[in-house]
């Protein structure tokens, strides 16, 4: 059994992105971008990722898609929002957050996460830390942010954050962002990123990829 074989095993049992299991049509636009942020602070709360992704997909189809519309919203509508979600215990600082995001991007980037980019001339180091200028959006926040945008922003490319690579060693496979970018299927880097963070998070994911490749666990 090859690499490549077990990357195939893996994408077939989890290769979705957090973003598109969210329901957000991640774009090179400022709408999508700010979705995916949004994702971004609920998946950095310590809280399930099923939770956090259900509590996007719940803002996003309840009509959250913008900063404009978030930074308009009332406070009270984004809590019922996340509440709808059973995104509980942060519901209430975390809609606080996301309004202060939206603010921010409004203020310094005029809506659009597409400056912040250019702001950070395409270097991801960079990026990470104009990210990590949003309420709540720490190191592990700028990483999820950067795993998931990676097919869209490829000079972001690739990016395989430390719970990844540890996913990558739990399935037996190299520990190196750039060899694990080479065994990706072609612009689904950040689709294999998430599949091997759902490894780390997943222990019933891991075993199976393990039984259909007849991986001996280490």
């Amino acid at each position: 059994m090859t690499q490549q074989d077990v990357v195939n095993v893996l994408m077939d049992r989890a290769g979705t992105s957090y973003v598109a299991e969210a329901g957000i049509n991640l774009a090179d636009k400022p709408a999508p971008l700010f979705q995916l942020l949004m994702l971004t602070e609920l998946l950095s709360t310590r809280i399930s990722a099923d939770i956090a992704v259900a509590a996007a997909k719940e803002l996003v189809s309840t009509g959250y898609r913008t900063p404009q519309r978030v930074a308009d919203a009332d406070w009270q509508e984004l809590v019922d929002a996340l509440g709808r979600a059973h995104y509980k215990r942060y519901d209430e600082s975390t809609a606080s957050r996301l309004g202060d995001i939206a603010s921010r991007i409004l203020d310094r980037y005029g809506g659009d996460l597409r400056k912040l980019a250019d702001e950070a001339e395409r270097d991801p180091a960079r990026a990470a830390q104009l990210l990590q200028q949003f309420q709540g959006i720490g190191p592990t926040g700028s990483d999820i942010f950067l795993r998931e945008v990676q097919d869209i922003w490829t000079w972001a490319r690739p990016h395989f954050d430390e719970r990844a690579l540890r996913g990558a060693e739990r399935v037996q496979l190299p520990a190196d962002p750039d060899r694990l970018a080479d065994l990706a299927p072609e612009n689904h880097t950040a689709d294999l990123a998430a599949a091997l963070v759902r490894v780390t998070l997943n222990n019933e994911v891991a075993d199976q990829v393990l039984a259909a490749t007849k991986i001996i666990p280490a």
